[in-house]
């Protein structure tokens, strides 16, 4: 799933080509989960628009429009958000991206995963929303209305503090592994990020958040911080389906040094990398780093 780093990346180059254009035209699939907002309905109300301002909160983009009407985006598991000439393996089918390099890959074409596609009045490119599992969302928000998803959401993680992170823990009795994904606490933190942020500040993830003192959680603080501003000026993690706008991998998935990479021997010490399941999330750390 798109994490913060991810969301970001896409924030910054979507925003260079969605505010300040008028929508011409809105094409949309048919109603399903990942439509909050009725597709008809959407199509409407949007037609005309321009974005003053997008935004994100966690995981969240919010496109502020200039009838005070906001759009609510969320990429979900799956979810691509990218400009019209993208070319990656990645917007193929697995079937076609087992038998085609990079190299290889065709222009994308709209096809039956793209739920949203904004066309513009100046011609420019068009952005597409594609979501081959329909896990996003899409939600559009009159003047003044706010969203559940985003009232309960924590601080976003790019400003958590040791001490908000410290009193949190404090009253709860997870692993700090799973307090880390916990939104309502931290809003951004996925799987990815949250390893390698507790493998830099040397906490194994199956310690109970209670066990993490004051200072403890300032180091984890700062590492938080660290990773996701080191994965954002990476371009993201491209593992499994994410792209970037321009249909470019990111490249922090070539700096991990726990996530993902059980057996294999840790960046400091050469101990295998091992993994367990906490609440259902697999959980990767280096059994000697992370005493």
């Amino acid at each position: 799933m798109p994490e913060l780093p991810e969301v970001e990346v896409t924030r910054r180059s979507v925003e260079k080509s969605l505010v300040g254009r008028a929508i011409a035209r809105v094409t949309t699939t048919g109603p399903s989960y990942f439509f909050l907002t009725p597709p008809t309905r959407l199509e409407k109300a949007l037609r005309g628009r321009k974005t003053r301002k997008l935004v994100r909160h966690g995981k969240y983009l919010v496109a502020e429009l200039d009838d005070g009407s906001r759009l609510l985006l969320h990429l979900g598991m799956t979810g691509q958000l990218f400009a019209a000439g993208a070319r990656s393996v990645r917007l193929l089918s697995a079937e076609r991206r087992s038998t085609l390099g990079s190299a290889e890959a065709a222009e994308f074409s709209p096809d039956e995963h793209t739920h949203l596609t904004l066309s513009f009045r100046d011609r420019g490119p068009a952005l597409y929303f594609r979501d081959v599992r329909k896990f996003g969302k899409c939600r559009l928000l009159a003047p003044g209305d706010s969203d559940p998803r985003l009232d309960k959401l924590g601080i976003d993680a790019l400003e958590t503090t040791g001490a908000r992170l410290f009193e949190a823990a404090r009253r709860r009795k997870v692993a700090i592994k799973s307090l880390l994904l916990d939104q309502s606490v931290v809003a951004g933190i996925g799987n990815i990020y949250a390893d390698e942020a507790l493998f830099l500040s040397g906490i194994r993830p199956t310690r109970a958040s209670r066990r993490v003192d004051r200072a403890a959680c300032e180091t984890l603080a700062k590492n938080v911080r660290r990773v996701l501003e080191r994965a954002i000026r990476a371009g993201g993690s491209s593992i499994d389906d994410f792209i970037r706008p321009d249909g470019s991998d990111g490249g922090y998935q070539h700096e991990r040094h726990v996530y993902a990479r059980e057996n294999e021997a840790c960046s400091r010490c050469k101990t295998p990398i091992r993994r367990v399941v906490i609440g259902q999330r697999s959980a990767h750390f280096c059994p000697k780093c992370q005493p």
